[in-house]
C-alpha cells in the first residue's frame, strides 16, 4: 500500500496552468486502489484548500465532498502512539514533526511508500520509502 501526502491531494484540485502536469500526475495516483491516508493529511488538505489567500480556494461544501470521498481510503487516525513515534522519528531523522507524523501514519497503516514532494526522494524512514511522484525523470 502507498500513503498519499497532502500535496498530492492539493495538486489534484489545482486549476493553476503552471501545475497542470502535477495535477495530471496527482489525478492518476488517486485512481489507484492501493492508497492510504491519515487524519492529519485530511486536516491539512481542508485548511490549505479553503484558505482565503489560495488562488482557486474551495468553498467549504466542496472541500467537505472531497474529504468524504477520501475517507473511503484506509485512514490512520491520530493516536498517542502515533504522536510518540512521530516525535521519536522527528529527533532521529531531523525532519519536521509534521513530516515525521506522515511517515509514522504510513508505517502504522502498513504502507511501504509515502508519495510526497515534501520529503527527500528515495529516503527511507523506519522502513517506509519516500517517492516524489512529481519529480522530473
Amino acid at each position: 500500500m502507498r500513503f498519499v501526502d497532502t500535496n498530492v491531494l492539493l495538486y489534484a484540485i489545482s486549476k493553476d496552468p503552471a501545475e497542470a502536469r502535477k495535477t495530471e500526475v496527482a489525478l492518476h495516483i488517486l485512481e489507484a486502489s492501493d492508497l492510504g491516508i491519515s487524519v492529519q493529511v485530511l486536516q491539512e488538505f481542508y485548511v490549505q484548500a479553503t484558505r482565503s489567500s489560495r488562488k482557486g480556494a474551495l468553498p467549504h461544501g466542496l472541500a467537505m465532498e472531497y474529504l468524504e470521498y477520501w475517507q473511503e481510503l484506509p485512514v490512520q487516525e491520530v493516536t498517542l502512539e502515533l504522536v510518540r513515534a512521530a516525535v521519536a522519528s522527528c529527533q532521529r531523522y531531523r525532519i519536521s514533526y509534521w513530516d515525521a507524523a506522515v511517515v509514522e501514519a504510513a508505517r502504522m497503516l502498513g504502507c511501504h511508500t509515502v508519495l510526497s514532494e515534501d520529503l527527500q526522494h528515495g529516503a527511507i524512514y523506519r522502513g517506509v520509502r519516500v517517492e516524489n511522484p512529481f519529480r522530473s525523470r
